[in-house]
């Protein structure tokens, strides 16, 4: 009788471990429960097959308020389709919408914002955020990191949200037969941005 006790506590011992496993890797948010369950499910996933197979969930920092800003967006008018270097030979096309401006711990910044001339369907609505930070090469991908906007997220007084903590990798970090374009170097941000997704191991 003894031992059956001591066997019934390692059991339930075990699964509550395992149980906190996994809603560790669901994530702290909706943004990184939705993210988590992409890559865990192999019809969207971008990891190889063999890392699939071994995958627990994406790093992330913690939630920050404080890089959930508010931008001011100066829109740029007449803008010329750029072409952007991507990591295979591949060249992307896309065309400035604007420039944003914020500020984080009193200290003001500034983006470039692009837009895919020839979405894909459904992605019409889409701005594409590119950005460098300070973690860039330590807890972060050295290449930079995106955001993606929406028009709808564009206000009246010409305002418009971001949220850094829903900054993610791109797709060539987990598997190079992805090819990404290379973020601009004039969008730097001087300033650690420690939120949103980490590097990748």
């Amino acid at each position: 009788m003894k031992r059956f006790f001591i066997t019934l506590i390692v059991i339930i011992f075990c699964f509550s471990c395992s149980s906190k496993a996994k809603r560790k890797h669901q994530g702290n948010s909706d943004y990184q429960k939705e993210m988590n369950a992409k890559f865990k499910d192999a019809s969207t996933s971008p990891l190889t097959k063999k890392d699939l197979k071994t995958f627990k969930g994406l790093p992330f920092f913690p939630i920050k308020n404080k890089f959930k800003v508010v931008a001011k967006l100066n829109k740029t008018k007449d803008s010329k389709i750029f072409s952007f270097p991507t990591t295979t030979e591949r060249i992307a096309k896309y065309k400035k919408y604007g420039v944003v401006n914020f500020s984080i711990d009193e200290k003001n910044f500034s983006l470039d914002i692009y837009k895919d001339p020839n979405p894909l369907p459904g992605f019409k609505d889409y701005l594409f955020l590119p950005f460098f930070d300070k973690t860039n090469g330590k807890t972060t991908y050295k290449g930079g990191r995106f955001v993606d906007i929406t028009t709808n997220d564009e206000t009246k007084d010409g305002t418009i949200l971001i949220d850094f903590n829903k900054a993610y990798n791109p797709y060539c970090v987990y598997n190079d037969k992805f090819s990404c374009p290379i973020t601009p170097r004039e969008n730097f941000l001087n300033i650690p941005i420690e939120a949103g997704m980490m590097n990748y191991k």
